[in-house]
């Protein structure tokens, strides 16, 4: 069966290279001196190169496929293990083969055959989508990472989402596999926290035990400093430590953006009141960080568990969230989310002029500059018309991008240019040859309603156990009045509820 597979999965590549030797011939013959064969050429060879990196994603397939032959294969041979050590021993013996025969180190090759095994046998989808050149090596990698420790139910969901069309909840904007893997590590990862079986809440429990800050020397007198945080503290630094950088950036300032926030956190940490390059940083006023807090307003009532999003990392547990907000931090806006389908509905309440509500907004939509592969999140993303102010653009979220500095720059300076954007959704890319890439989207999720809300909206329930109901539950209107608090005008929404939102995947189930 396996070398069955193995000999279709080479016939495959083989065709591969005979499709790229075509592209390559039919480049080769172009001839040059004008715009259009130029043109041509280069499609040619785009098309080379896009051809070219399906191969390697079958060669991963194949290799997959002969690793988990292979391992089977030598369980298979090896006599019954007569204890834990004999079948150790018998694991390393493979390990130890595979290492050889593909001259790489044992920690690799057993790494190699733990994620053959899970491909093979627990990730269909996945190992379907490698072989037909859809998703890189890469991309199958970080699907197996994030599906360690699911069951599972939770992992085919998972696989589901991102790598079929016709789950009821698919990832929205471009495929899995036309995302960087960085980024489709991010979004992969903001999936498995709000789907995951146990509360984030509980996790992160767990995990708060393990902060710790880690020093580690490097080469040329330089070492690293690391700290392993809660998620909040570590935004809250990156972006007060971000602005204050920013406000020394001028024209007499020859030190990167980089450059300077290291030394102001080196300044701040030893509690030197200028930096190390003498300059002083205590009598620059620090810009007030803006980092954005999304929260699902029953969430934030307490009513239910769901994850808060805390923007340019993802899911944070609901009581940090809560915190937040109750201890009124000045560095972070609430963000309150539609209930009927989880879309952003309000920016906080502090912002009231048009032009920065309009960029904390296009900080939401688009979650990052939009070109596809960026992940700079940082607030000096710049508001870009799509359609130019001097050629009738207008100057709404329907026209803007939120492009980082080099991006903006590539949109101006080269054919480069956006594609149209809604409310929700944030531009895509056309390239000088005339190819289209998708940005990616921000995955909006329905927050979940628990049934005794749906019934306190309708009315009284003469067989509810109010007792064992939350606070705000226990009175047929308190629920609806503190959410009549939070955002005015929700309460005659949830009065005229005629059905209850579906259940599934889509409702945060």
């Amino acid at each position: 069966m396996e070398r069955r597979a193995a000999v279709e999965a080479l016939e495959a590549v083989e065709a591969c290279v005979a499709a790229l030797a075509v592209v390559v011939r039919g480049a080769d013959r172009t001839g040059s001196g004008d715009a259009g064969p130029l043109r041509q050429l280069a499609d040619d060879f785009l098309d080379g190169l896009a051809e070219a990196s399906r191969m390697d994603a079958k060669m991963a397939a194949l290799k997959v496929r002969l690793t988990a032959g292979y391992s089977e294969a030598g369980q298979a041979m090896a006599s019954p293990a007569a204890s834990p050590q004999d079948h150790a021993a018998q694991e390393m013996a493979v390990v130890a083969e595979v290492a050889c025969v593909l001259t790489v180190s044992e920690r690799a090759a057993g790494a190699l055959l733990a994620e053959a095994h899970d491909l093979t046998t627990s990730l269909p989808l996945t190992m379907s989508a490698l072989q037909g050149g859809t998703i890189s090596w890469q991309h199958a990698r970080i699907m197996v990472d994030e599906t360690v420790n699911l069951d599972p139910a939770g992992a085919q969901a998972l696989e589901a989402h991102f790598l079929d069309p016709d789950a009821v909840n698919p990832a929205r904007g471009c495929p899995a596999g036309e995302l960087v893997p960085g980024r489709f590590r991010h979004k992969a990862r903001i999936w498995r926290e709000r789907h995951h079986p146990v509360s984030i809440e509980k996790r992160h429990t767990r995990s708060f035990q393990d902060r710790r800050l880690e020093y580690a020397p490097d080469r040329h007198g330089m070492a690293w400093l690391s700290a392993y945080l809660p998620a909040d503290q570590a935004a809250g630094i990156w972006e007060r430590t971000t602005s204050a950088a920013r406000a020394l950036q001028g024209p007499d300032e020859d030190r990167t953006l980089s450059q300077l926030r290291a030394d102001i956190a080196a300044a701040w940490l030893l509690g030197n009141t200028g930096d190390p390059s003498g300059e002083l940083i205590g009598g620059v006023p620090s810009p007030r960080a803006q980092v954005l807090v999304t929260v699902p307003v029953l969430s934030l009532l307490g009513v239910t568990d769901e994850p808060a999003t805390l923007d340019g990392y993802g899911p944070i547990p609901p009581p940090m969230a809560r915190q937040l907000i109750a201890d009124g931090a000045e560095s972070f806006h609430r963000v309150l989310t539609d209930p009927r389908d989880g879309a952003p509905l309000e920016i906080g309440r502090t912002s009231y002029r048009v032009t920065k509500a309009q960029r904390q907004w296009l900080r939401l939509r688009d979650g990052k500059c939009p070109f596809p592969g960026c992940s700079n999140h940082s607030l000096d993303n710049e508001a870009d018309h799509i359609l130019a102010w001097a050629h009738g653009g207008t100057t709404s979220i329907k026209n803007l991008g939120s492009p980082c500095p080099k991006h903006h720059r590539l949109r101006h300076t080269t054919p480069w240019t956006p594609t149209a954007a809604t409310k929700n959704e944030p531009p895509g890319w056309r390239s000088p040859t005339g190819r289209h890439y998708a940005s990616e989207h921000p995955d909006w999720e329905p927050p979940i309603w628990p049934a005794t809300l749906l019934r306190r909206a309708h009315g009284p329930d003469p067989t509810d156990d109010f007792e064992q109901k939350p606070a705000a539950l226990r009175e047929p209107s308190l629920g609806i009045t503190m959410l009549e608090r939070a955002l005015p005008g929700w309460a005659p929404f949830l009065q005229t509820l005629e059905e209850p939102p579906p259940e599934g995947p889509g409702g945060g189930l």
